[in-house]
């Protein structure tokens, strides 16, 4: 934690202002004199936004900085998953070097906190969540990682996969993953009754990859609901995906909403190109929480994807049909303070108290820094410079 006089910045596009920074905390807002001593950086009258939430990624997957991977396989997920896990080795993804190339490059686009899914398996057990930990560890007080112990591969289709999970809660992975209970498993009944209870378990929250669409979709939400209810679980499940509410059946996606809504189960989206997803908007209209993150990037499930949250909302606003200021600032609020919802980090925000993690913008307005691709001036982490003009301050690997 450090102390810091940052000049000339617009908090939110708004007023010309200084932030000052003690302690890494933000101490006030408004005109202020240096401390003896204090440094001081000069906004140049960027837009400044608490710093940019991953909230959905997978840090262990990447190729970034290796070989380029040539993808030549069906896009069938069954397929993937097998061959990623079957051939990570082999091809040479270490999770510790690629998940800092990975984490790195997210800092140096503005981004201060990243949940990241990391596979769990009987193949390779807690290796890629060492891998990760170790990362975490070493970028401590540059950028925040909260670890989902993810079982990629299946649970109930995987044996002993559950108690990888177990001992994973055990080491300190923050929430308990899920995919797919009918399209990967098979048994939703079966998966999800092991999954809540392993959370009750360790008190951790939920957070599950649905992929399936439409009405298998639809009611594998309303098992999830039931057994929310059920274990009041009400505010510590999230769905990453969400692709049943992209369905055209607008008052069956209603009523999902409604339920989620009153659950308050937060709803994580990547925009997917290829696939129906949750209009941010009519979720938004409903007052559920949502947050957004670049998923894989550039990985042995396809080439795309940066590891640059200003990117992804510009993906997440185009697939959603976005096109207005108000709602491009939206985009911008699900992938900075709607991250922080979901995620339920403390201290989040740009008001004296709040913790001095945040980046700088270029543009006139919210909308237009949403869209105009340019580096980030500048990027704070409890009032230290972590990257400046799109540059971390640390190598990567």
């Amino acid at each position: 934690m450090t102390s810091l006089l940052l000049r000339n910045v617009r908090p939110y596009g708004g007023a010309n202002s200084d932030l000052l920074i003690r302690d890494g905390r933000i101490a006030g807002i408004g005109r202020f004199e240096a401390d003896p001593g204090m440094p001081v950086e000069d906004g140049k009258g960027a837009i400044a936004i608490p710093g940019l939430i991953d909230a959905h990624t997978h840090l262990d997957k990447t190729t970034w900085g290796m070989p380029w991977h040539e993808n030549n396989r069906r896009a069938v997920l069954r397929e993937r998953i097998d061959f990623e896990r079957d051939n990570r080795i082999a091809i040479g993804i270490d999770p510790h070097r690629q998940s800092m190339r990975h984490t790195i490059g997210l800092a140096a686009h503005g981004a201060t906190h990243i949940r990241s899914h990391v596979d769990i398996d009987p193949v390779h057990k807690l290796a890629l969540v060492d891998g990760i930990m170790e990362t975490r560890e070493k970028l401590k007080g540059i950028i925040d990682i909260e670890i989902v112990a993810f079982p990629q591969s299946g649970l109930m289709v995987m044996p002993g996969t559950l108690e990888l999970l177990d001992e994973a809660l055990s080491q300190g992975c923050e929430v308990l993953g899920g995919i797919d209970p009918c399209g990967i498993d098979r048994d939703p009944k079966g998966q999800l009754d092991a999954l809540f209870a392993l959370a009750l378990k360790h008190q951790k929250p939920i957070d599950i990859h649905l992929h399936e669409a439409g009405d298998l979709g639809a009611f594998t939400m309303e098992l999830m609901f039931e057994r929310i209810r059920a274990n009041g679980m009400q505010g510590k499940v999230a769905i990453s995906h969400a692709f049943a509410l992209g369905m055209n059946d607008y008052l069956r996606v209603g009523q999902l909403i409604e339920q989620i809504a009153e659950l308050d189960v937060a709803i994580l989206t990547t925009g997917a190109p290829s696939a129906t997803v949750p209009s941010i908007m009519r979720l938004k209209q409903a007052g559920v929480r949502v947050g957004a993150g670049c998923d894989g990037i550039r990985d042995t499930w396809g080439p795309w994807g940066q590891p640059d949250m200003l990117d992804r909302a510009r993906v997440v606003g185009m697939k959603n049909g976005l096109r207005s200021d108000i709602e491009l600032a939206h985009v911008l609020h699900v992938v900075s303070q709607g991250g922080a919802d979901v995620m339920r980090i403390e201290g989040y925000g740009l008001a004296e108290g709040c913790n001095a993690d945040l980046t700088l913008l270029t543009g006139e307005t919210l909308a237009h820094a949403v869209v105009d691709v340019a580096p980030r001036p500048l990027v704070i982490k409890g009032g230290r410079v972590t990257a400046r003009d799109g540059q971390a301050t640390v190598e990567m690997p």
